[in-house]
């Protein structure tokens, strides 16, 4: 959901509806106040320069997108009632135990706090399952992160691929690294997906995600800090179809037939008599051709069946056995 309620709590309650229909299997918010993130401050240091947000001052921009922390309670009842999993990604402690008191059952790490490492152990202590992207991230850093929270015993953890950028293009997003993360640390991963449209989340299950996050808004017309990168409900109930549709094609490893592929064996090449042949006659390129369709030998035999002799008359058009040669 992210700020995508743009300060409605009656849109809030839509989106969890709207993502339950789409398809979605959770919905998440962010539990932090401008205060938790940053301090007040016009100074250079706290303006954005480039992308989406250009021109905002820190403050103000998480003012605006802050979700309430009087709205979380209710926003979980109602993911609750309409059977959608409800998460939240806390942004320092305070929003932990808040998280806490609400019997969240795990918890998200964003890309930008991924280097905050007694942040990732206070929630890694809690002993609940963690999402952590990756997005900015070295494979040192990853790896810091991955010490953090398992020095406090807890090793449920999935890492997400993710690009930072806001909206991220596709020349960015190198999904090979998606194998890369699952050899190099052992663990599920995902894709938190900032790119327009679903090929990214697509082929990212083909590369092995177990979890894809996307933003999600009920229309971009609704203007908020994070509409102009989100799916509508329609975009996103085609990417949850095609995914599904995906994984059903990824399979497993079989050479096994379909009973489509049993039914359409008989569609092959093999080897019938083009000809009529008398009996005695011998068998060549002329008489004999590899043709569609597969109730004669196979073309593997031609060459075999060349210069030898026909066992009776066979009529045009009949597939040859070895009963009919000499």
């Amino acid at each position: 959901m992210s700020a995508n309620h743009g300060g409605d709590f009656e849109r809030a309650i839509e989106i969890i509806h709207a993502a339950k229909e789409a398809g979605a299997d959770c919905i998440k918010i962010q539990t932090y106040t401008p205060d938790t993130m940053t301090i007040d401050s016009d100074k250079e240091y706290f303006k954005i320069e480039k992308g989406t947000w250009q021109g905002e001052n820190l403050y103000s921009l998480y003012s605006k997108a802050y979700t309430p922390w009087e709205w979380q309670a209710r926003l979980k009842e109602e993911a609750d009632k309409v059977g959608i999993d409800f998460l939240s990604t806390p942004f320092d402690k305070t929003a932990v135990d808040f998280l806490e008191q609400l019997n969240v059952e795990f918890y998200k790490i964003a890309s930008f706090e991924i280097v905050d490492i007694p942040l990732l152990k206070y929630v890694a202590s809690k002993k609940k399952p963690i999402i952590i992207s990756t997005g900015m991230a070295t494979l040192g850093e990853i790896e810091e992160a991955v010490f953090a929270v398992k020095s406090q015993g807890n090793a449920e953890i999935c890492l997400l691929k993710c690009s930072s950028a806001y909206p991220a293009v596709p020349e960015d997003m190198n999904l090979k690294t998606l194998k890369h993360l699952e050899e190099t640390f052992g663990f599920p991963v995902g894709l938190s997906d900032h790119t327009l449209g679903t090929v990214s989340a697509i082929v990212a299950v083909a590369m092995g995600a177990k979890i894809i996050e996307k933003h999600f808004c009920l229309s971009r017309e609704i203007e908020t800090p994070d509409s102009s990168f989100s799916m509508e409900p329609a975009e996103f109930k085609k990417m949850v179809m095609d995914i599904r549709t995906a994984e059903q094609a990824l399979g497993e490893i079989s050479y096994d037939l379909s009973e489509e592929e049993k039914n359409s064996r008989i569609f092959r090449r093999s080897i019938f008599a083009v000809k009529d042949i008398k009996k005695g006659e011998v068998f060549t390129e002329d008489n004999i051709r590899v043709i569609r369709p597969g109730y004669g030998l196979l073309p593997k035999y031609y060459d075999q069946l060349l210069g030898r002799k026909a066992k009776k008359d066979i009529e045009k058009g009949t597939p040859l056995d070895w009963g009919l040669v000499n």
